[in-house]
């Protein structure tokens, strides 16, 4: 098929009239419940303080009771606190106690044995009133379960990213957007009656699939009808920006939701209110047109001039009015994406740029349970610092080159991480604000990696490839939860192995194309290359 410069035949739309702003809203009203479902594992997963549960039915002294749980050194702050995972003996301990002998006076209470938590652990109410960790007993042994829950989740990502982009690219970006809406909404509100760890991560899996899908949809759509002065700030200050206040939601939320449950029904509220948005929110005309479907884009083109109050001509897309074009066209699939060396060289890049952003910045948004200092504030701030980011991203997007500005974000997030280990363990505040900077930089670098990604392929593919490289984003999302783990081992480990990844990944940023102030493209064969590869043969 012949494809017309669409956006020299939709100029007479203008750039920013009331149809452009109608849908950068509602789109961008669309990504705030990903905000808050993606991360909620910060609040939901957390680890109260915890220790064995001593039976109330059991008959021993109050001094014995205080003495049952043995002391153990706590390496990182240097002093004794009670073990999370065993207790003395209680069948020892009750038969001290019934003889009337005291602990550490007639007993040296270090030397009893000790034993598992038979019994359950009891958790500390102070921050929660439940979390899955305390609901289900995700402790001690069974301690690994906790961070898998969250890589269960990014794996419904990853497979939402493989279906949804060969979905959308088939059936539209609008029937996408909105089933897979509708599927995140949907299991959310059964995964609040869980009633086991299992049943929680196969739904956890399910939503996780809904919300990559409807997130890469809306910002398709959004980046194929706006103009292209508006692309820019529809990809940072539109979809990353609401993106950000759903994030900002959470900590507030969950301050006045202490019960995980009734923090997941709070989530699945502005859900079913999105799905409204149905009946405002056009299928995209750039890829009606790539799939021959010409009356139908130039139908929605008309009620745009409508809108706008301008005149539509009488032809839109006049080199490709005949129908029999679209029995023409071809499908496209993910092998699309390796046939030829330039495209599959494109790909390869942003699959691992794709993959070391993501690690770093799902590690430091789950990691803020972990930081120095309140949870909810910690939280709130490390959501609220990505404003700021979102704004310089724009900023930058706006007259550097794409792979000037990704490069330097993302080597700016990684070389603030590398810092953190310098700092001695008594400087807590100044740490924090390493890691604050480490998730400004990398929030930055994801929203400029969005639109620096979609001007790089064509209609034909654009959802296809946005989500085979949030695909291979979600290898480092899956992993997030264990670069974590390794602070239990060491505590900077996790900071060190993120700025280096992503150290690395901002030189491989620049062997891109560069994409600033090019029309995206509507064919494989219109695609830019990358120096060093044979030209496209399509």
């Amino acid at each position: 098929m012949n494809f017309p410069d669409y956006d020299d035949s939709t100029a007479f739309l203008g750039d920013w009239g009331p149809f452009q702003k109608t849908v950068f809203f509602l789109l961008c009203l669309s990504i705030i419940p990903n905000g808050f479902t993606g991360l909620s594992m910060v609040f939901m997963g957390d680890t109260p303080a915890h220790r064995c549960l001593i039976p109330a039915a059991l008959n021993i002294t109050d001094e014995w009771r205080n003495a049952a749980i043995p002391l153990e050194e706590d390496e990182e702050n240097r002093d004794s606190r009670f073990s999370k995972c065993s207790r003395h003996r209680m069948d020892v301990v009750k038969s001290y106690s019934d003889r009337g002998l005291l602990p550490w006076v007639d007993v040296n209470v270090s030397d009893i044995a000790q034993e598992g938590c038979l019994d359950g652990w009891e958790y500390d109410t102070g921050t929660y009133i439940s979390t899955i960790v305390s609901e289900w007993d995700l402790v001690c042994s069974d301690d690994w379960r906790a961070p898998l829950t969250s890589s269960l989740f990014f794996c419904g990502v990853l497979t939402g990213s493989v279906i949804s982009g060969q979905m959308s690219d088939r059936f539209g970006r609008k029937k996408v957007l909105f089933v897979t809406m509708g599927i995140q909404t949907v299991f959310t509100f059964i995964q609040v009656f869980s009633p086991s760890w299992l049943i929680f991560c196969l739904l956890f899996f399910i939503v996780g699939m809904g919300q990559i899908s409807n997130y890469v949809a809306a910002f398709v759509l959004g980046m194929e009808i706006l103009s292209p002065s508006i692309r820019d700030i529809y990809s940072t200050l539109g979809v990353c920006l609401f993106f950000s206040i759903g994030y900002m939601m959470l900590p507030l939320a969950a301050y006045f939701l202490r019960d995980w449950r009734m923090l997941l029904l709070a989530f699945t509220i502005p859900g079913f209110f999105c799905m409204l948005l149905w009946w405002f929110i056009p299928e995209s005309p750039r890829w009606l047109l790539s799939q021959g479907r010409v009356d139908e884009a130039e139908a929605i083109l008309r009620k745009a001039a409508k809108m706008n109050g301008v005149k539509a001509p009488d032809v839109i897309f006049p080199l490709i009015q005949t129908r029999e074009n679209a029995g023409r066209l071809r499908t496209y699939s993910l092998c699309d994406l390796v046939k030829s060396s330039n495209i599959c060289c494109i790909t390869v890049l942003l699959c691992l740029v794709w993959s070391a952003v993501s690690v770093g910045y799902c590690a430091l948004s789950l990691n803020t349970s972990s930081l120095h200092g309140n949870i909810y504030l910690n939280c709130l701030l490390s959501a609220a610092v990505e404003v700021p980011a979102l704004l310089m991203a724009w900023l930058m997007l706006r007259r550097w080159p794409r792979r000037l500005c990704l490069s330097s974000t993302l080597s700016l997030g990684g070389l603030v991480l590398l810092f953190i280990h310098l700092i001695p363990q008594h400087m807590n505040s100044v740490a924090f604000s390493l890691v604050m900077l480490g998730k400004f930089g990398l929030s930055a670098a994801f929203s400029i990696i969005y639109p620096a990604t979609a001007e790089l392929y064509p209609t034909v593919l654009r959802n296809t490839a946005l989500g085979a490289c949030s695909m291979a984003s979600r290898v480092g999302s899956i992993s997030a939860p264990y670069f974590l783990y390794l602070g239990g081992y060491y505590r900077s480990l996790p900071y060190i192995l993120i700025g280096s990844v992503n150290i690395l990944s901002g030189l491989l940023s620049l062997l891109l194309p560069e994409s600033l102030g090019s029309p995206l493209p509507e064919t494989i064969s219109h695609m830019q290359t990358v120096s060093g590869t044979e030209q496209s043969c399509y």
